[in-house]
């Protein structure tokens, strides 16, 4: 016999209902019952950051983080990013500099470097690798990484400025 619980959470900004068995992960709730794909299996551990969601604002490992817990938060995602300035912003930069290679980390690292950006003050280069310093990627070598968060910041920065 499964235990289920119902949960309603506020998902991109709007409010969503679900039925989850208890053990169910955040992670697995995201792509196979809300049919959100962009947040990432890596390690199912929580030492990659492929699966990094916000919840209440704060970066959370989805893979460690049970759906039952979810219940009454915000639970924010790499596609509800889109509509923000910040994920905009972080996309060019990312193409600009080759920072997206195989792109199995790139929502992760998206979702990280957007809590960096945004701000009158750009990040500079230690601030965006402490942003991302939970988050593997075997491709880029992370400077290109670096490199675009810092680019996207100073862009943002300077639109804020206008």
């Amino acid at each position: 016999m499964s235990l289920k619980s119902e949960v309603v959470f506020t998902l991109n900004g709007v409010q969503r209902r679900a039925t989850v068995e208890v053990g169910t992960s955040l992670l697995a709730l995201l792509r196979d019952g809300v049919g959100l794909t962009g947040t990432k299996y890596g390690c199912g551990e929580g030492e990659c950051g492929a699966c990094t969601v916000w919840v209440d604002g704060v970066s959370v490992n989805a893979c460690l983080m049970f759906a039952v817990d979810i219940d009454g938060r915000r639970l924010d995602t790499i596609e509800g990013l889109a509509a923000d300035p910040r994920g905009a912003a972080l996309q060019a930069a990312f193409v600009r500099h080759g920072a997206v290679q195989c792109g199995f980390c790139t929502p992760g690292m998206v979702m990280q470097a957007a809590q960096v950006v945004g701000g009158d003050v750009p990040p500079d280069a230690e601030t965006a690798r402490r942003a991302i310093e939970g988050n593997l990627c075997r491709c880029t070598g992370y400077q290109k990484i670096v490199d675009a968060i810092v680019d996207a910041g100073a862009r943002l920065a300077q639109e804020g400025a206008r």
